[in-house]
């Protein structure tokens, strides 16, 4: 259970990148750069419940990683001293940039729960197969390698590192994937198809030579998470959005925009903002103040401070991009179970699960019935309005309602992106702060 790019002007444009004494010299950049996040099961034809179970799939391994002692640990040994930094892995959207001089096609993974940028390059020791060319670091007239003195090894390298050797980096993801190589700084190119295509030097990035596990069609991962290292930070604009489409059409791109381009689409109904709350023990991740959830205007019976974040980091709730289902802690998971069992007036399925649980349809049915709305109510009076297709699918080949919802044992509740459908969700890492409003994302 991995950043994104935005605007500025030269002057304001990483700190890290004269840290690292890039070479590159890129024109100003524009004030905002627009993207498209393509789903990875895009391109597989799947039928919706093909999609539902890939994606429950995912979001146990991407939670499970996420989640309070699984994740985020540093490991050495004797005999590999390089530093490992596990991460949660298994993200569900791609993006498309370039990277280099000459630019190389450089499909990432586009990763709110990770900092690190990192793309597979040559001379490969072991590499997963890709599409298009393998980048390499010698063939680009804009690449420069960082030391262990540089301040963009710091966060992937903290010992066994003399100033002036090459930084190194290992990344092992929740499902197994890994990312291991140099880190350098290099000049990706942003925004082709919408304009111009725009060259930003200087972003700190992992050259990954020793590469394993699922790619996804991808060549690597953009991190968009809290962290230094994070493309949102790199860049220095400090707030980017995006706008997921519907979950069942994959042909649709999602829109991710940076900078002033991030503003959030006017509308019928009114923006919603909450604080993001910054957590010293998952500093990357973007956790959020949920304070109740109500389903058709009842508070549902969840005791007040269920979803705290503790003093020690743990509790709380995590706003994430790559977990599709929502992750509730389980108590408040059994009170919107049995009151979603009482809207449909049926008894609670597999009671004792923590996964998402099922309804039968009754004989004929060809859709999900009429559902209350359910609001997930957030610190600062914030109301996330969730519509019936928000939290509940239709499995036609099983003829049951599901709720795509699911529980956990753990203290730490995570917000999916299956909840975040057609809802622009705005990430303002400069005032801490995230913006929300219900939008028709398909016309972004």
């Amino acid at each position: 259970m991995g950043p994104i790019p935005m605007q500025v002007l030269t002057t304001l444009l990483l700190p890290l990148a004269s840290l690292l004494s890039c070479s590159s010299a890129a024109a100003p950049p524009p004030s905002g750069y627009r993207f498209t996040l393509t789903h990875v099961d895009s391109k597989g034809g799947y039928t919706s419940a093909e999609l539902l179970r890939r994606a429950a799939h995912r979001s146990r391994h991407r939670a499970g990683m996420m989640l309070p002692g699984h994740s985020y640990s540093t490991m050495s040994s004797s005999s590999d001293t390089r530093p490992t930094r596990l991460r949660s892995g298994q993200a569900e959207y791609l993006m498309e940039l370039a990277i280099g001089t000459p630019p190389v096609p450089f499909v990432a993974l586009a990763d709110t729960g990770s900092d690190l940028t990192w793309t597979q390059c040559q001379p490969c020791k072991l590499c997963f197969a890709q599409d298009t060319p393998v980048y390499d670091p010698a063939a680009s007239s804009s690449f420069s390698p960082a030391t262990c003195a540089s301040a963009a090894c710091l966060p992937v390298w903290r010992r066994n590192c003399s100033a002036a050797a090459p930084c190194r980096y290992r990344y092992v993801y929740g499902d197994g994937a890994y990312s291991a190589g140099v880190m350098g700084a290099e000049t990706l190119t942003f925004g082709a198809g919408y304009g111009a295509a725009v060259s930003v030097g200087g972003i700190a990035f992992g050259c990954g030579v020793d590469n394993g596990g699922l790619s996804y069609n991808s060549t690597g991962t953009v991190g968009l998470g809290r962290g230094s290292l994070s493309l949102v930070a790199q860049l220095g604009v400090g707030r980017f959005s995006y706008c997921l489409t519907d979950f069942f059409n994959t042909s649709l791109g999602s829109p991710v925009l940076f900078g002033s381009l991030a503003e959030l689409a006017p509308g019928a109904a009114a923006a919603q903002s909450t604080p993001l709350v910054q957590n010293p023990r998952f500093p990357s991740w973007y956790f959020v103040s949920l304070e109740g959830i109500s389903l058709g205007g009842a508070r549902l019976p969840i005791p007040n401070g269920t979803f705290d974040l503790r003093a020690d980091g743990y509790g709380g709730m995590i706003v994430d991009s790559g977990t599709t289902f929502t992750v509730l802690v389980e108590s408040a998971f059994r009170a919107v179970v049995g009151s979603v069992a009482g809207a449909l007036g049926q008894p609670v399925a597999n009671a004792s699960s923590l996964d998402s649980p099922c309804f039968s349809a009754p004989p004929g049915a060809q859709r999900l019935p009429d559902m209350p709305d359910m609001v997930l109510h957030f610190a600062g009076g914030a109301d996330m309005r969730l519509r019936r297709d928000n939290y509940m699918s239709f499995n036609q080949e099983e003829a049951a309602f599901c709720l795509s919802i699911a529980g956990t044992a753990s203290s730490v509740s995570v917000l999916g992106n299956f909840q975040q459908q057609n809802i622009q969700m705005l990430y303002d890492i400069t005032v801490g702060q995230l913006s929300f409003v219900p939008t028709d994302c398909s016309k972004l």
